[in-house]
This record gives C-alpha cells, sequence and structure tokens, in this order.
C-alpha cells in the first residue's frame, strides 16, 4: 500500500515532494526510513537546514500536532537537527549544498571558471 506522505499529520504538498526528490515516495517509508534518516537525506540532497521542518515530521510521525512539543523535549530535537546538520557537512556538502572545496576556494577568493568572462587573443571587429 502507497499512502501519501502528505497523509501524515503535519505534512503537506511540499514536504511530500522534497522527500519524493530524495526517494521517499510514501507515508509507510517515511515511518520505515525514521524522521533522522529523511531529513538527513534532504539535507545532504542539498536542502537548506530549517528546524521547524524537521521539528513538524518528528511530531508528525508521533501523531502529534507541530506544537506540542515543549522544554526540554523541544532542547533534545534541537541537539538532534544540530547533529543532524554537522552529519549532512561531514558528508562533503555546506548547508547551502555546495562542496566544501568550493566553499574553501571561494572564501580564498579564487574564482570558479564559470564566472569568468571569455577572453579572446584576437582583436574585435569593428
Amino acid at each position: 500500500m502507497n499512502t501519501p506522505v502528505s497523509s501524515i499529520r503535519n505534512l503537506g504538498p511540499a514536504m511530500e515532494a522534497a522527500l519524493a526528490r530524495v526517494g521517499i515516495s510514501s507515508a509507510e517509508e517515511l515511518r520505515a526510513v525514521g524522521a533522522d534518516a529523511a531529513y538527513l537525506r534532504l539535507l545532504r540532497a542539498g536542502s537548506r537546514p530549517h528546524f521547524i521542518a524537521y521539528y513538524v515530521m518528528v511530531m508528525g510521525l508521533q501523531g502529534r500536532p507541530w506544537n506540542d512539543c515543549r522544554g526540554a523535549e523541544k532542547a533534545a530535537l534541537r541537539a538532534r537537527f544540530d547533529a543532524l546538520k554537522a552529519a549532512a557537512e561531514e558528508g562533503g556538502r555546506t548547508d547551502k549544498g555546495r562542496l566544501r572545496l568550493e566553499a574553501a576556494l571561494d572564501a580564498l577568493g579564487v574564482v570558479e571558471a564559470s564566472r569568468l568572462q571569455p577572453t579572446s587573443s584576437s582583436p574585435e571587429k569593428k
């Protein structure tokens, strides 16, 4: 049975589409994979980290409203979220989806070849 991801409490069409892009196309698959592994896939695929998106998924998989978690439980979720971000970055990508090497070269002021203007050794015709 393939129940849509959007059938899970708190999850709508945008999350359903994002998860489909990383190979999770049903509520059953999401439940089997779990929130942490699913969110890590999203991050490694270049999705921008967003605590609320992660939090909503966790609460939804528990059948709870998105705003049901507070205090120590929410702090623990934040720590898990931060660990997922770190794990995604260890996979070779920054939170913007760029390779670490690209980010380091950019910080050093090295210009990407795609940003260079084409040059010609022959004079322009007038």
